[in-house]
């Protein structure tokens, strides 16, 4: 593989795309936010990621695979079979993954591949929070928030960019980070947590570099507290009326609320965009 500083004016899956002629004006505000192709998303069971895949299929997706763990899967079965009724032209299907596992995403990466035809999209949501003060926590609890929060969504990326790449048809990875990624998440006890996704801004901005010669876009949404199951626990109340506290809007954000960047990262909307972070976080990080 040739790797080069950046690609060029007339590489045609980094170019601008030709107008679209003969479009009404509402078709054209269709066209510019539609997704094409097909999409996985990890952590795709849980909250964040099955809001995400529901709105890439509302924009045009024609087939999905959801990457999560087996005991997720079971959790929302319920929720993934309004997903399957809800888009019956849409291919959407499962595979059991622990993003950690090296072989295990290289092997889910090319069996989504071969069964939807293409990998064209990526949407890294599988993580965990892993919360314990610094003096108390454990190397082990340490290496595991850092495996699956930014361990994984490294590989995750990287064999989903190589199929982009055989492909040769570029595509959009959206990473996620978190607000936590910018600053504390105090009174919450969460270094481990913070650390990874501080360090999956730094690598949006590496592999977007790096592959933009591929006409792969790598992005990234930094979300603040958001109404998922990881923010209902008890041990996490303190922290969310902190953030609340300093939150302009006054208020945690809905999973819905992430739909809007993820499109644009994942559309014509975006394509001018790679290597950028966005917080959707109601104005936390200004205070």
């Amino acid at each position: 593989m040739a790797y080069n500083a950046t690609s060029t004016p007339t590489n045609p899956l980094t170019a601008p795309l030709p107008p679209t002629p003969n479009l009404t004006p509402a078709e054209r505000a269709t066209e510019r936010f539609s997704v094409t192709g097909n999409a996985i998303v990890t952590g795709g069971a849980g909250g964040l990621g099955l809001e995400a895949a529901r709105a890439l299929l509302e924009h045009g997706l024609k087939g999905l695979c959801l990457f999560d763990i087996a005991s997720s899967f079971t959790a929302s079965r319920a929720a993934l079979q309004t997903l399957s009724d809800t888009f019956p032209e849409a291919k959407i299907i499962e595979e059991v993954v622990d993003v950690a596992d090296e072989g295990a995403v290289q092997a889910a990466v090319e069996r989504t591949a071969e069964a939807l035809g293409s990998v064209d999209v990526l949407l890294c949501f599988a993580g965990i929070a892993g919360s314990a003060p610094a003096v108390d926590m454990s190397l082990e609890l340490w290496q595991k928030v850092m495996d699956i929060n930014l361990t994984g969504s490294w590989l995750c990326a990287k064999y989903a960019a190589k199929e982009m790449i055989k492909q040769k048809t570029g595509g959009s990875i959206v990473l996620v980070s978190s607000v936590a990624g910018y600053k504390s998440l105090f009174p919450l006890y969460a270094p481990a947590y913070s650390v990874s996704k501080s360090a999956v801004i730094g690598l949006t901005t590496n592999l977007a570099a790096e592959w933009a010669q591929h006409g792969i876009r790598v992005n990234c949404v930094c979300p603040g507290y958001m109404e998922t199951a990881m923010t209902s626990v008890p041990r996490a109340q303190p922290g969310i009326q902190a953030y609340i506290d300093r939150t302009p809007l006054g208020r945690i954000g809905q999973p819905s609320e992430l739909a809007g960047p993820v499109v644009m990262f994942c559309s014509p909307a975006g394509r001018y965009i790679t290597g950028v972070s966005i917080m959707v976080n109601g104005g936390n990080h200004t205070i």
